[in-house]
């Protein structure tokens, strides 16, 4: 009874608590209230990203983890004791769990046991064993791994992909409106308040959110636009040329030495897969050494970016956010191609040359060990960056002023490392619950850095366009980028044959062939999805034309958004006309009320008097 009664008290105390949508907002508004709404976009950006992770992390642990880790598989080998370096490779005790690729077994599960299936091309078997096993087992309750597999991971991607569309086409509707500065002011001033707030709290924050709001929209009123001399023009090109020069050169020169890096480090592996390690610990620490060298890029050359924007003295923060966003783009994907050709180009082409039994595996720990670095950087950077950074200039430079959040920085990190999660589904299923516990804990970081080491810009500026662009560029090229490294993977690259749901495929994508192939020879009836697999599916003409057709569609969309766009800016231009028409006539009738004679009593009486006489 006791029980039960602390069963109840508990569960009533979860309920009283905050959900977690209603924190993240809680605490978007509390950064839009005192640094604009840059700082807002920032955040609603990593709660967007937090539920993309927890629909990752539920469809895979749903249909992959969990059924697996019902149904273990016998393993060859022990588990290794857990030394505590785990925790930042990833390796070691992790890598016989459902964490990893090679821990799912290429069988059947059923109820109570499993038929190995590692000859998934092999003729059934019609013997009476096998069928008494069949009947045994029971058929209704079977589960197939591989296929399991192969369309969870399929799924979870088409399904991301339709949920990023959508997004994206609904922040290009909200935020892309021909809207004229001082017709959101007028709005913001007579209808932006909501009479249902009550608390104090809650109008104190209310209140601020507004003012700061009405800030950045007069600022975008009263902006003025200078004319320059052609000299002048001439000297600001050449100073954007010069930054933009330094910009790019740079990134080509630290891409060309990660990838310099990354072969060094392939022929290191290389070497000691020859020799016999004597402290495997050591091994493990020193795959540490290519995340740490991408990090530290990753946090330097931005410091570069933002010295060659201070250079060029915009004279609009918006652009000055855009230019570095560009900048720093430039700089993630670079570095995210040559990764990608070394996992897939070097290690997955030849895992045997280093000594690898399961190469899906070990790039899963990479990108493991990548996400993880790429946290701890990002603490690094807060720390020093931000905090330090604050008290060395209010104790030793003595000056009031505190570091501006950089937007454009801290997003290209949180796509950066989306981008890492996704091409680790598909070797790591659970790389998603590191993900989440990342942008929880890089939630909560980045809103007390923002609350106290802060401040907000110099010029305020309406970021009415950022979450769009936020949701554009997690569209593309990040999750377009790691959908075609993924089905690259699963359509071309032979799977390890020691381990995985794949073993003993030519490819990831033969699973589902041979899956059509026993549906129709198991049900005549069921024989034309084998035809449409073949001619559908496998045909690449096809994935041509559904792209093309998908790409048409997104064109006239586009069209027709920028004809509304087009219509409303007609439409806003007549009315601005019409009253341009109407002060010009109350103008003219002013002037003639003002032409005629003043009204004089004198002359009304004189005008009587004659009347009377006549």
């Amino acid at each position: 009874m006791y029980y039960i009664i602390a069963l109840r008290h508990s569960w009533y105390s979860c309920l009283s608590l905050p959900p977690l949508p209603t924190t993240v907002a809680g605490g978007a508004e509390e950064g839009e209230r005192s640094f604009g709404t840059g700082v807002l976009s920032y955040f609603l950006f990593v709660k967007t990203l937090l539920f993309f992770n927890i629909f990752l992390f539920l469809v895979t642990v749903l249909f992959l983890a969990l059924p697996q880790a019902v149904h273990p598989p016998r393993l060859t080998q022990g588990h290794v004791a857990f030394s505590g370096l785990e925790l930042l490779t990833g390796g070691g005790y992790f890598s016989d769990s459902v964490m990893y690729y090679g821990y799912y077994s290429n069988s059947t599960l059923y109820k109570n046991c499993s038929i190995s299936s590692s000859g998934m091309d092999q003729q059934p078997s019609h013997s009476p064993s096998k069928r008494t096993m069949e009947t045994d087992c029971g058929v209704k309750l079977s589960y197939n791994m591989p296929l399991a597999y192969f369309f969870t991971i399929g799924g979870a991607f088409f399904i991301t992909c339709i949920i990023l569309v959508y997004s994206m086409s609904k922040s290009f509707g909200q935020s892309f409106r021909i809207d004229k500065s001082h017709g959101i002011l007028a709005m913001k001033v007579f209808t932006s308040w909501d009479f249902k707030v009550i608390k104090k709290t809650s109008v104190k924050l209310r209140s601020e959110n507004i003012c700061t709001q009405l800030k950045e929209l007069l600022e975008e009123t009263n902006r003025k636009h200078v004319q320059k001399t052609v000299c002048q023009r001439i000297g600001r090109v050449t100073v954007h040329g010069l930054a933009w020069f330094i910009c790019i050169g740079s990134t080509v020169a630290c891409v060309l030495a990660l990838y310099y890096f990354s072969e060094y480090m392939h022929k290191d592996l290389q070497y000691r897969s020859r020799i016999p390690t004597k402290d495997p610990l050591l091994k493990e620490a020193s795959l540490l050494a290519l995340p740490v060298v991408v990090s530290l890029i990753n946090l330097l050359l931005p410091g570069l970016f933002n010295a060659t924007a201070w250079m060029e003295e915009y004279d609009s923060p918006s652009v000055h956010t855009y230019v570095s966003i560009s900048r720093n783009l430039m700089l993630k994907v670079s570095v995210l191609v040559v990764l990608c050709f070394h996992w897939l180009g070097r290690i997955a082409s030849d895992p045997n040359s280093i000594g690898l039994q399961c190469w899906e595996s070990f790039v899963g720990q990479e990108l493991y060990r990548f996400l993880l670095m790429d946290f701890i950087f990002t603490i690094l950077d807060t720390f020093f960056g931000e905090f330090l950074w604050r008290l060395f200039s209010q104790r030793v430079l003595k000056r009031k002023r505190k570091p501006v959040f950089d937007i454009a920085r801290n997003v290209l990190e949180l796509i950066y490392g989306q981008t890492l999660a996704w091409l680790g589904v598909l070797f790591t299923p659970l790389l998603p619950a590191v993900q989440i516990i990342k942008l929880l804990l890089l939630f909560y970081m980045k809103k007390t850095s923002v609350m106290m080491n802060c401040q907000s810009p110099r010029k305020p500026y309406r970021a009415s366009q950022m979450t769009t662009i936020f949701i554009t560029l997690l569209c593309f090229p990040s999750f377009l980028g790691a959908a075609v490294c993924v089905t690259y993977t699963m359509w071309s690259i032979r799977p390890s044959e020691s381990c995985g749901p794949f073993r003993s495929l030519s490819t990831m994508f033969e699973s589902g062939k041979l899956w059509v192939k026993e549906l129709g020879r198991h049900n005549p009836n069921l024989a034309w999805l084998a035809w449409a697999h073949s001619y559908i599916v496998e045909n690449p003409l096809f994935l041509f034309l559904a792209a093309g057709i998908f790409l048409v569609v997104i064109y006239f969309n586009t069209q027709v958004v920028d004809g509304q766009r087009k219509i409303i800016s007609l439409l806003q231009e007549q009315i601005e006309n019409e009253g341009e028409d109407k002060k010009f006539l109350i103008t003219r009738l002013q002037a003639l009320h003002q032409q005629k004679p003043p009204f004089s009593p004198r002359r009304l009486t004189s005008q009587a008097s004659q009347d009377s006489n006549g």
